[in-house]
């Protein structure tokens, strides 16, 4: 059993802070300040897709907290997919149309008839459509100002037209996601779970576009074990969205989320990046993902799965894939969200578009989970097979069962999914240095990362 085999929960010297409200005044140069000088609100986090009509509402995630038991988690110790259903019903084509119903009961009232109405409306409207009587001052008429092309308004009006919402229909019912688009010619990235249901029922896919268009799609490729989709659309002069540099990203970045929360497509969405590397599991079991994540708080609910969190250059470094809550606390943000950095996109999206299938890097060790030292414990010869695959990256480097990895360029590791998320964010035939453990020995080797076919 090889290392991606076995699951993993987030390591414990990485759990998710909570997000601190941003100041009122942004710092000089905050690329993110409103005309007014008053900076982003507090911060949010990731999300995903709507609901299913008959479907039961998923049990609320659990934050990344080491310690509690393993049932604690029902999806896995990152959170859960921002797929998760809310709990009414999506119903309709439209997802715009049913969240607004939710929030804004509208009541018509008849307007008033006969000559009554008319002389009431003659004495309280003047000609100028302003009521005569109320005597409030005339509003200024002025040129609306122009928006910085680096204000969040500028950054929104660049992205928003390339960001979509996803709607997978099933006998069940309908869920909804987000998706960006990758190339002009009709190519769309989301996750894996909010298109998932397309693949294993053959579920309809229709992809809602900024203007109100809808076209069906087709899907050109998934894996769940980095939770990464692409679809493809029979449309063309798209405007893509330039994938970026997602190791140039340093904590306290500004970012913009955008996506469909709750069926409430184009909501953007602003906070800072709150940390890396940050070892999430997330999805049922055996269905698995594994992210070297990028934190947000910025805003993420249901629906934002598979939308884009951008930059201030407007360049997209991260895809928002899921969320964590405390426990017992309903859906919705709480400033703890995780996207899957832009470079791990752009390999993933690359395979898939060229061969349906991707893959990912391994080592070729099965960890030991009941060890609670220092590092990371490779697990025993046992009766299900050898700890350290045979002729495979770990045993061509020396490393063999009851070692411990303690670090992994530099970085230590104090939890198995430290590991495999290190592991997971690199490529088949990239090289690391691992510093191990045997006895009382340590020493530094160099491991040939082996590549294996996402299931």
């Amino acid at each position: 059993m090889s290392d991606d085999d076995v699951p993993f929960v987030p390591g414990a010297e990485h759990p998710p802070v909570a997000a601190q409200p941003t100041g009122a005044e942004p710092a000089p140069g905050n690329p993110f300040a409103s005309p007014s000088g008053s900076g982003p609100g507090p911060g949010p986090r990731t999300a995903s897709s709507s609901p299913a009509d008959q479907r039961p509402a998923a049990s609320p995630a659990r934050p990344i907290e080491p310690g509690l038991p393993a049932d604690a988690f029902p999806y896995g110790r990152a959170g859960h997919w921002s797929g998760d259903r809310v709990p009414e019903p999506v119903r309709g084509r439209r997802p715009r149309g049913r969240a607004v119903a939710w929030l804004v009961p509208v009541v018509l009232v008849s307007a008033l008839a006969g000559a009554g109405g008319a002389v009431l409306v003659d004495r309280t409207v003047g000609q100028d459509g302003l009521l005569s009587s109320a005597k409030l001052p005339a509003p200024v008429l002025t040129d609306v100002p122009s928006r910085a092309p680096d204000s969040v308004a500028g950054l929104a009006a660049r992205v928003l037209p390339s960001v979509v919402a996803i709607q997978v229909t099933t006998s069940a019912g309908t869920s909804t996601g987000s998706g960006l688009v990758l190339r002009a010619d009709g190519y769309l990235l989301t996750n894996n779970h909010v298109v998932a249901d397309a693949a294993t029922t053959g579920a309809a896919v229709e992809v809602l576009f900024p203007d109100g268009s809808m076209e069906q799609a087709s899907l050109v490729g998934r894996t769940p074990d980095y939770d990464l989709a692409v679809i493809k659309v029979g449309r063309t002069g798209l405007t893509p969205l330039v994938l970026g540099d997602s190791d140039q990203v340093v904590v306290g970045d500004p970012v913009i989320a955008i996506g469909a929360p709750l069926g409430l497509q184009g909501t953007v969405t602003t906070g800072i990046v709150s940390a890396k590397n940050r070892p999430v599991s997330a999805g049922s079991t055996g269905d698995t993902a594994f992210i070297n994540a990028i934190q947000t708080d910025a805003a993420i609910n249901p629906g934002n799965s598979g939308g884009p969190l951008v930059n201030a250059a407007g360049e997209v470094i991260g895809i928002n894939s899921a969320i964590a809550q405390p426990p017992g606390a309903a859906g919705g943000s709480v400033g703890l969200g995780f996207a899957i950095p832009s470079n791990q996109a752009r390999r993933t999206a690359e395979q898939l578009i060229e061969t349906g299938t991707a893959t990912y890097p391994v080592i070729g060790v099965r960890l030991d989970q009941a060890y609670t030292g220092e590092g990371v414990r490779v697990a025993d010869d046992s009766t299900s097979g050898a700890a350290v695959t045979r002729d495979g990256p770990a045993d061509r480097a020396g490393i063999r069962a009851g070692d411990v990895i303690l670090a992994i360029d530099g970085r230590p590791v104090t939890d198995p999914d430290e590991l495999v998320v290190a592991i997971r964010a690199k490529a088949p035939g990239d090289t690391v240095l691992l510093r191990v453990r045997s006895g009382t020995a340590v020493r530094d080797v160099r491991v040939v990362l082996q590549e294996a076919t996402s299931g």
